[in-house]
């Protein structure tokens, strides 16, 4: 489904990611782990288009992405859940949501849509008309990502939808991701909290230093000793 080959991304004068290839299969979770800083954003803002890479190939469905602009990209069917959230906090929860789907013109399936972020998230359904801002980190979670699915994505990329939750929200907003991809969404999630990542992930790659060093299933890379001591806590 995606095919990334090769690319090369820099800030400035800063390699950022150095030559990265991955492939994610039509159904699949894959899961990028790695240190802050390795480039794991980096790269799911080059899918996203919100980053040009310097060279590489990025194809979805056997289509050309690289340096095509973010709304084509989400037109084609890739959404993004950005880290930190980034809910408009001065607007509803149901304006949010209408937004996900600014590119659609389907009234019929926005509502159908608007109904199964619903049943995903039915705490995002007792506050539609509440501020977003004054809801609580996981509730804006939720509502970052009922807001992409609003897009109707067949890619969803998560980046860190773990970050600052509370370890019962973490293994709600888990099973949640699990669910989505249930329901036929591919997803990439970009995730620090590396045990449960790979406990949900059919296959993971590692990325240090803008380079991916390791990829496997995502049980293998569980029993790994090296993958375990640097990034599973050496359990």
């Amino acid at each position: 489904m995606l095919k990334i080959k090769d690319i090369n991304v820099y800030y400035g004068n800063i390699h950022a990611l150095k030559g990265v290839s991955l492939d994610i299969q039509a159904g699949e979770i894959v899961t990028l782990i790695g240190a802050n800083g390795a480039g794991k954003s980096t790269l799911l803002k080059t899918i996203s288009g919100l980053l040009k890479p310097k060279s590489g190939e990025i194809l979805f469905e056997g289509e050309h992405l690289a340096g095509k602009v973010p709304q084509t990209i989400v037109k084609r069917g890739i959404s993004q859940v950005p880290e930190g959230r980034r809910v408009f906090a001065n607007m509803s929860v149901e304006e949010n949501l209408e937004l996900g789907a600014y590119l659609r013109k389907d009234k019929s399936g926005i509502q159908e849509d608007f109904q199964k972020v619903y049943q995903l998230f039915p705490r995002l359904h007792e506050r539609l008309k509440q501020q977003s801002g004054t809801l609580s980190g996981g509730e804006q979670q939720m509502l970052a990502m009922g807001r992409a699915l609003m897009a109707r994505p067949r890619l969803l990329l998560l980046d860190e939808p773990s970050m600052g939750l509370a370890p019962l929200l973490v293994k709600t907003i888990f099973r949640i991701i699990e669910e989505i991809n249930q329901t036929g969404t591919t997803i990439l999630l970009v995730e620090q909290n590396a045990n449960m990542a790979l406990s949900i992930a059919d296959r993971a790659y590692v990325i240090e230093t803008g380079k991916i060093v390791a990829s496997g299933t995502a049980e293998e890379l569980g029993e790994s000793d090296q993958i375990r001591n640097a990034y599973l806590g050496g359990h």
